[in-house]
């Protein structure tokens, strides 16, 4: 009866709520992250508070049992970004998922007109979301119709950058950190970005950093954090 006990208070931890932080690696999905949780914990109520793509690294939020309560919460605080750019470059997904469709000299591309341009960038204002993004449009995913080469009109949302800050210029690559709302694709700030330029630009690496007052600093990778929690559970049940 010992393991049953356990396995009834293991569970009961998790169903009672956790907020696990975890630095999800490259090529990881959310949903990868959350499955593999998932499976490990037995929890029927396991979630994340904002997708990272999965050609971005860092800081994903894993709620579980009552915790998923705190979702929009943790999802409605301040993001932090840090990335590169490559200048000069077009793709259609405004990052490396696509090939370059579209290249251009960086013709009287200076250090102050970059970051001139940043400044520019700060406030509210309306963004509209990459074709190669998870935005429903009547019922369809953005990137399932632009997987399918149809055109369709994806709204602007409003959104609000706080900072946004150049630490290396290196042409043609630019490193940043950006602060902004819930709902700002990075993606479409370098498309953006690259249009005011007047060269192009395409995301080439992206990590969060922070969510609020959640660090990626104090999280784990997936793998550890799982091997933690079967350990926890082998442990438990000695």
């Amino acid at each position: 009866k010992k393991p049953f006990n356990f396995l009834m208070i293991f569970l009961e931890k998790y169903n009672n709520g956790q907020t696990l932080l975890v630095d999800k690696d490259l090529d990881w999905t959310s949903f990868d992250v959350v499955k593999k949780l998932k499976n490990i914990i037995k929890c029927k109520k396991v979630g994340h508070a904002g997708t990272l793509d999965p050609l971005a690294t860092g800081l994903l939020i894993i709620c579980t049992g009552k915790h998923t309560k705190k979702i929009n919460e943790i999802q409605n605080q301040t993001k932090v970004y840090t990335g590169e750019f490559i200048l000069g470059k077009s793709t259609p997904s405004h990052d490396l998922e696509t090939e370059f469709n579209s290249t251009k000299a960086l013709k009287d591309i200076t250090q102050d007109k970059i970051k001139l341009i940043c400044k520019n960038f700060i406030g509210e204002q309306l963004q509209r979301p990459p074709r190669y993004s998870a935005v429903k449009i009547n019922g369809k995913r953005a990137y399932e119709y632009a997987r399918d080469n149809q055109e369709i009109e994806i709204k602007e949302k409003k959104i609000n950058i706080y900072s946004f800050n150049i630490s290396k210029i290196d042409l043609p690559n630019i490193s940043f950190e950006i602060s902004c709302t819930k709902g700002t694709y990075i993606r479409s700030i370098a498309r953006d970005f690259g249009k005011k330029l007047g060269c192009g630009a395409v995301l080439s690496g992206l990590r969060r950093t922070k969510i609020g007052d959640y660090d990626v600093n104090n999280a784990s990778s997936i793998n550890i954090l799982a091997e933690k929690i079967k350990k926890e559970k082998i442990e438990n049940n000695n």
